[in-house]
């Protein structure tokens, strides 16, 4: 029996679409439908629960003091890293994208950093670069002006620690914003520039604002979205950066650090109030996201 065109093509599709939409039910819809049906349930120590709570869970955590707390540390997190990544990033594009040799070399130097991993990375900016004693990389610079070393990762005030962090995640995913800052480029018409040297426009600042950044608005949004929710997803930097054999210090805790110490800490498990904080972070990445993508129009075409 021979299959038509169409049930061929059927076939491949899902030949190549099936075993990840299955991965994606298996590993991300169906644990979050059962995170969300243990937010409703008093789940210690089980994760089939009988007793029906409603929503005090919600409303656990919702008065819970540390958990505002690290909602207020992420948002810390994102008011630091969001612009950062989202500056540094199109400057690197804009200057590789102007390169006449050697474009290929620089792009991959930039985008390697991306395939590390983040506890590695976090590790080796603990203990090589922001350690607290004269070896640090950092220690040392420091000590070439005569400054004593620093405790990077444990001085509160001022909070020095969010330099660690800052520049541990700027250097994790620079690269990878810059590919797609790269790609949106390479995309803007020729044309639009030769009409704006007729038109007088100087090469520069008014190039770069009347035709370079309006033709990047749908990346900038994307960038802006992702960014906004990986720095509200953030976990292996603070946990393998500020945590170290006492456990966890309090300040810079991230949602998801409480939510794991919440979840499976030593004082027992509560996947109930765990699974009801994880919900409530989803909600306001939702929101955050919703809200972002409403103020810079993502829904309009580039203009």
């Amino acid at each position: 029996m021979t299959l038509s065109r169409k049930a061929r093509d059927t076939w491949a599709f899902w030949g190549f679409v099936g075993p990840f939409l299955i991965g994606l039910v298996v590993f991300g819809y169906l644990p979050i439908g059962w995170s969300l049906y243990l937010s409703f349930f008093d789940a210690r120590d089980t994760v089939t629960p009988s007793v029906f709570v409603g929503l005090d869970n919600y409303a656990q955590m919702l008065s819970d003091g540390p958990f505002l707390a690290s909602l207020g540390t992420f948002s810390v997190f994102a008011v630091f890293i969001v612009p950062l990544t989202f500056v540094l990033s199109l400057a690197l594009a804009l200057g590789v994208h102007q390169l006449k040799f050697a474009r290929a070399f620089f792009r991959s130097v930039f985008f390697l950093p991306f395939a590390c991993s983040y506890v590695v990375a976090s590790l080796i900016w603990k203990t090589s670069l922001f350690s607290g004693v004269r070896y640090g990389l950092a220690n040392s610079v420091l000590g070439l002006f005569g400054v004593d070393p620093v405790a990077w990762t444990g001085t509160v005030h001022p909070p020095l620690y969010w330099i660690v962090l800052v520049t541990a995640r700027l250097w994790l995913q620079l690269g990878f914003y810059l590919i797609l800052f790269l790609a949106a480029l390479q995309r803007i018409p020729r044309h639009l520039y030769e009409a704006a040297w007729l038109d007088g426009a100087k090469s520069g600042w008014q190039v770069f604002r009347y035709i370079t950044l309006p033709q990047l608005r749908a990346t900038s949004v994307a960038v802006l979205l992702l960014n906004l929710i990986n720095a509200y997803q953030a976990f292996d930097e603070f946990y393998n950066i500020l945590g170290d054999s006492r456990g966890y210090p309090p300040f810079g805790r991230p949602p998801l650090v409480y939510l794991y110490y919440t979840s499976l800490g030593s004082g027992g498990q509560d996947l109930g109030r765990g699974s009801a904080g994880a919900m409530i972070l989803a909600m306001v990445i939702a929101l955050a996201t919703l809200l972002q993508g409403r103020l810079f129009r993502f829904d309009r075409s580039a203009s």
